[in-house]
């Protein structure tokens, strides 16, 4: 690592970028870091720049610029910000960041983003680990690094930002209304080492003394448990529709039929009437950090 005369860093010339290639199966992915990478392909040639002197000036390999350019990588915002100012782009190149953004990480977790950025309700239960939305970063990674097969250390990396990003869903104004039910057994799991589960249990406590969530626990000893089946969540959306999913039922696909709804509803219902109330369930995180 170096650094310019501007005072920014950059690589060593020749370095790749760590970064994530596109999808093939991800359509809209693909057409918006091709695009890009024609941008920038444009702007590099108005400038009388080959490749390689344009990797040069950026501190990376030329190999990296040709699949930025060929739409085979996908540019970090700080790749397109050092690209505006080489080829004096006047921050046309740096208007692309959030086009990038919105493809940066998988498919399925952008849709499921848009969902929950969306939402002006969440109801959810968990059985086998804390609620993505409730995650810290180290207790995420450690879910996706134990995967089999197992994920590229890239890979993990990238899932884990992705997760990280959905957490902006507690930032947004006005508020909306999120509840989440948690297995006993998901608090007391040691997922990735004791001390990544104990920040796991004080982020749980953090986050809910935000007035807009309740966290509520399911203990083992219950008689009665609506949640057999498996993790749930229903999305709820200001025009009142709604999105629903239940491990193991109408094919474990997110549905918006009213019919199944009422089914993933009612079971989300009694689920919680059967856990502890939210004032009880931070008493029992309490003390099951304590035990530590």
């Amino acid at each position: 690592m170096s650094v310019v005369g501007d005072g920014t860093e950059r690589r060593d010339a020749g370095a790749d970028e760590p970064g994530w290639d596109v999808d093939p199966d991800d359509e809209s992915g693909v057409a918006v870091v091709a695009a890009v990478g024609r941008q920038i392909k444009a702007w590099r040639e108005a400038a009388g720049m080959r490749a390689g002197e344009f990797g040069a000036a950026m501190g990376y390999g030329e190999d990296l610029i040709y699949k930025v350019e060929c739409g085979r990588r996908i540019p970090r915002p700080e790749f397109l910000d050092r690209a505006d100012r080489v080829l004096g782009a006047g921050g046309r190149i740096a208007s692309m960041k959030p086009d990038v953004a919105e493809v940066r990480y998988p498919k399925k977790i952008r849709e499921l983003a848009k969902l929950e950025a969306a939402a002006v309700e969440l109801l959810a239960y968990g059985n086998h680990n804390v609620h993505g939305l409730l995650q810290t970063e180290d207790y995420a990674r450690a879910l996706f690094e134990m995967r089999r097969p197992a994920f590229s250390q890239n890979e993990v990396e990238r899932l884990v930002a992705a997760r990280m990003a959905r957490q902006a869903v507690f930032g947004r104004s006005p508020a909306p209304e999120l509840s989440f039910v948690q297995e006993e057994v998901t608090l007391r799991r040691h997922l990735g080492g004791r001390m990544v589960w104990r920040r796991q249990l004080e982020r749980l406590l953090e986050v809910g003394q935000l007035r807009n969530v309740e966290i509520q626990v399911m203990p083992t000893g219950r008689d009665e448990h609506a949640g057999m089946g498996g993790e749930m969540q229903v999305l709820k959306f200001k025009d009142g529709t709604a999105v629903g999913r239940s491990e193991g039922d109408f094919g474990s696909r997110p549905v918006s039929d009213p019919k199944h709804l009422r089914i993933i509803e009612l079971r989300c219902g009694i689920i919680r009437a059967q856990a502890l109330n939210p004032r009880e369930s931070r008493a029992f995180i309490e003390h099951v950090l304590g035990e530590t």
